[in-house]
């Protein structure tokens, strides 16, 4: 080759020749154990930012540097000399010495419609074994609040498909309804019955689990596939063997998930399931990065540690797109001791509690559902007028019952008025009995609810009542099916409306009471 062909060759890329120079903020693992790390020499770290440790694999006893993975952690004490980081994943690789960059970016995770009908984990990662999920938006994990004048006061339901709770307790789009009660009451059924009643009502639903069994969770994937709600769900999953920043994150990952659909104006649903574990987990972190305990060895801002995550669940107006994130948090009680620390704080956060009773749960009566102590702050702003006609005496009627109930044990001969309301009490209670996984479209509440309260039932036994339901039910979608459109479609109890259902129910106590 021509020697002046490579000096000029040489002379071109010299002259093209371009220095490229970044500036890189690297600190030191000080020391690593349980999940968080101290770090040194990162003195312009922001609170919250995601730092990046370099992992760098050992095989055999000499150090394989080609291979290097990166870690990730977020930075939570900003101390004067040093940084107290909790490590987003597994732990092990890191070692006192090792280097640790600064990213410049808050924890954020990538968001998407492609994220529905898929389980991930806490950063937004796939878990279902479904191939990875393309996203090209991320959202910050934590976020403040919308303000009071971007909302909007809540007036449309989120249609459970529980009766006791659709008449009784009323959840509204944008409220915060706690979901309160000891281990095996039956918590998790209710938010899961509400996520397969969504079905048809244009509403996205996350689903976070916080610190929960996979194997419980395998169950209810399988059972919302089964129903079709898998469509329009997505599942986070922080797993009982995940590390605890998993579970402290994961319920702010939903809820940036749930705000990529507010703001394209839909109709969002997130259950935290549970809130308990997700303070335990907290409570963990904070111990080993020796923040001052409190109260039951929480941490002084554990209140704050809810409240900046329930208060973004928000109605929004029409000029800031309208969606709605509506927030059923569940909080597991011990020994129903409903003023610990915990369940007082989220009870004081919250717009309402739907309060679960071991003793009823015991006793069949499920939903084992406390109307006494169960109260929606929104109320009936949050109902159909169909519903809310029903639902008045219905009200009534179960706070005669219990207020009857006990004194009717001694009293032997009670008079013809004392015994009405017990009877139709005793109906009552059989009627808001409900299986699992079974919810009821809300023009079939109104049906069987204005029989009940109108005294239809007054005859039928006690022990009849839940075959006369099924039946009931059956006919009405069989042979009725215009009322039920009726009611669905006016979402009100008009005179030419009742007279059809009374003629209806009319009807069917004829076909019953001649055994056909």
């Amino acid at each position: 080759m021509d020697k002046n062909y490579i000096i000029e060759q040489l002379k071109k890329q010299i002259e093209n020749f371009e220095t490229k120079t970044q500036t890189e903020k690297v600190g030191t693992v000080l020391e690593v154990g349980d999940g968080v790390a101290k770090i040194s020499g990162l003195s312009d770290c922001m609170a919250s930012e995601m730092l990046e440790f370099t992992n760098s694999h050992k095989s055999g006893d000499k150090l394989n540097t080609n291979k290097t993975e990166s870690i990730y952690g977020v930075a939570l004490n900003l101390e004067e000399g040093q940084i107290g980081a909790m490590i987003l994943g597994a732990f092990e690789g890191i070692k006192e010495g090792d280097q640790v960059k600064s990213t410049g970016k808050i924890l954020s995770i990538p968001v998407g419609e492609n994220m529905i009908g898929r389980v991930i984990n806490p950063l937004g990662q796939q878990i279902d074994g479904k191939g990875e999920i393309i996203c090209d938006k991320f959202y910050p994990i934590e976020k403040i609040a919308p303000g009071v004048i971007t909302r909007q006061s809540v007036n449309q339901p989120v249609q459970t498909g529980i009766k006791a709770i659709d008449a009784m307790i009323p959840v509204g789009r944008g409220q915060r309804e706690l979901i309160i009660g000891d281990r095996q009451t039956g918590k998790t059924a209710i938010a899961i019955d509400a996520i397969i009643n969504q079905k048809g009502q244009d509403m996205i639903c996350i689903y976070v689990a916080i610190g929960q069994k996979e194997s419980k969770i395998a169950r209810i994937v399988a059972e919302l596939e089964k129903k079709g709600a898998m469509e329009y769900t997505t599942i986070v999953l922080a797993g009982a063997s995940d590390p605890a920043a998993f579970s402290f994150i994961a319920p702010y990952s939903g809820c940036a998930l749930g705000e990529y659909f507010l703001d394209k104006g839909k109709d969002v649903l997130v259950i935290y399931d549970d809130l308990s574990k997700h303070a335990w987990a907290y409570r963990q972190i904070s111990l080993i990065l020796k923040r001052p305990p409190g109260r039951e060895a929480y941490p002084g801002d554990v209140f704050y540690l809810h409240s900046r995550l329930l208060e973004r669940s928000a109605k929004l107006n029409k000029d800031f797109g309208g969606g709605s994130i509506t927030a059923l948090p569940i909080i597991e009680t011990q020994a129903g001791d409903v003023s610990a620390y915990i369940p007082t704080n989220v009870i004081s956060i919250t717009d309402g509690q739907i309060y679960l009773e071991s003793d009823l749960f015991y006793k069949g009566i499920r939903p084992a559902l406390n109307v006494g102590l169960s109260v929606s702050r929104v109320g009936s702003a949050a109902q159909t007028k169909a519903m809310k006609k029903v639902a008045g005496k219905l009200r009534l009627d179960l706070a005669q019952f219990r207020e009857l109930e006990a004194f009717a044990q001694f009293g032997s001969d009670l008079d013809e008025n004392t015994r009405r309301q017990i009877e139709r009490g005793k109906r009552t209670v059989e009627i808001l009995k409900q299986d699992q996984y079974a919810p009821m479209l809300m023009e079939n509440q109104v049906a069987i609810l204005y029989a009940l309260t109108n005294g239809f039932l007054d005859d039928v036994a006690v022990e009849k009542i839940k075959v006369w339901e099924a039946d009931f039910q059956r006919y009405l979608d069989s042979s009725a099916k215009e009322v039920l459109t009726l009611i669905a479609e006016k979402k009100e109890l008009t005179e030419d409306v009742v007279a059809k259902l009374e003629k209806v129910i009319k009807d069917f106590k004829d076909i019953y009471q001649n055994g056909e």
